[in-house]
């Protein structure tokens, strides 16, 4: 099956926007994030909420600002080239184009600007964050008829910043699932689970046995299901507990979560983000993830036509400049193809 140019177009905006979505309340508990969700998505209501000050609504975070560069990168090289896309990452930091990060990107890019090179610029283990999921998504566009070489791909990409194999399991599993979304319909959450858990084994059997629990957590209601997935796999090292009051930055849960959204609702975008949120922490990125799967599946079309018109990165990179990329990405595929 042929992917649609609309399918590239949907993954793009549907990570833009739930980035934005989520960016307005990262960091803020279960219990505010639900209030959120219920007063002002599921009423139509988002932008009166405001923004992530200083910022305007419709803002996107780090998350999708790396995703696009991921983008840029493979129109300009018409391949995947990690080191034109580390380049690329190093440079939204020197020229402070970035907007929110994490403490293992912000380090990588240090040591990028230091003269490391990007096979070894990426933390160490045990940092295992999600930074290299949270950008992974088009990866599976540009290699979805190949797992071998997206799988190698997401871990190079990953690897820029965080060399923790789970680290890249988590960016072969949001790939994958991109790829899986723009193949597959319906969806078969068992197939899918499945076919995620044998390409994330082999870069990390513990971030894949975390993996097949989730189907065992599907049918559970998201209050009770957000509970699990944040501890799982939960590492003391990493992070401390404390420190986040609903899904962390922790790669394991959170990309689970991410999955477990999609997984709820695939067929039906707003919901899928706003599961994602309602579980609270690390909101922006959750909501990128399940927003890029879920585009991928569902299409442009697919996501409510008038919510992404907010979207903006400082008054540049708005819908249509978003989409115009993702279709000629889409154009540059089907020629190698």
């Amino acid at each position: 099956m042929t992917p649609r140019k609309e399918q590239f177009s949907g993954c793009l905006i549907g990570q833009c926007l739930g980035d934005a979505i989520g960016f307005v309340v990262e960091g803020y508990s279960p219990a505010a994030c639900r209030r959120y969700v219920e007063d002002f998505l599921k009423t139509d209501k988002a932008e009166q909420f405001g923004g992530h000050f200083p910022f305007p609504f419709g803002q996107y975070s780090d998350d999708s600002q790396l995703a696009r560069e991921l983008m840029q990168s493979y129109t300009a090289c018409r391949k995947f080239d990690p080191a034109d896309y580390a380049e690329r990452l190093k440079m939204i930091f020197v020229e402070k184009r970035i907007v929110a990060f994490g403490y293992s990107t912000k380090e990588a890019v240090k040591r990028l600007c230091l003269g490391t090179s990007w096979e070894e610029s990426g933390a160490p283990p045990p940092a295992a964050g999600n930074g290299s999921a949270m950008r992974a998504a088009p990866i599976g566009l540009f290699f979805y008829d190949n797992p071998e070489i997206l799988i190698q791909a997401a871990h190079d990409q990953g690897r820029i910043t965080h060399r923790d194999p789970r680290s890249s399991a988590g960016a072969v599993a949001v790939s994958g699932a991109v790829a899986f979304a723009l193949k597959e319909k319906p969806i078969r959450p068992e197939r899918f689970l499945a076919t995620l858990g044998e390409w994330t084994g082999r870069v990390s059997p513990v971030f894949a046995a975390e993996l097949a629990k989730l189907p065992e957590w599907l049918p559970l209601p998201p209050e009770e299901a957000a509970v699990v997935i944040a501890d799982a796999g939960f590492d003391a090292e990493y992070i401390d507990d404390d420190e986040w009051k609903g899904i962390s930055g922790y790669v394991v849960s959170s990309v689970l979560w991410s999955l477990y959204s999609f997984l709820r609702t695939p067929e039906d975008y707003w919901e899928t983000i706003c599961t994602a949120i309602s579980a609270g922490g690390d909101t922006d990125t959750t909501a990128a993830m399940a927003g890029a799967i879920s585009g991928a599946y569902l299409g442009l079309e697919g996501i409510p036509s008038h919510r992404p018109r907010h979207l903006t990165d400082r008054q540049t990179w708005k819908y249509d400049e978003l989409v115009a990329l993702a279709h000629q990405c889409y154009a540059i595929k089907m020629q190698s193809a």
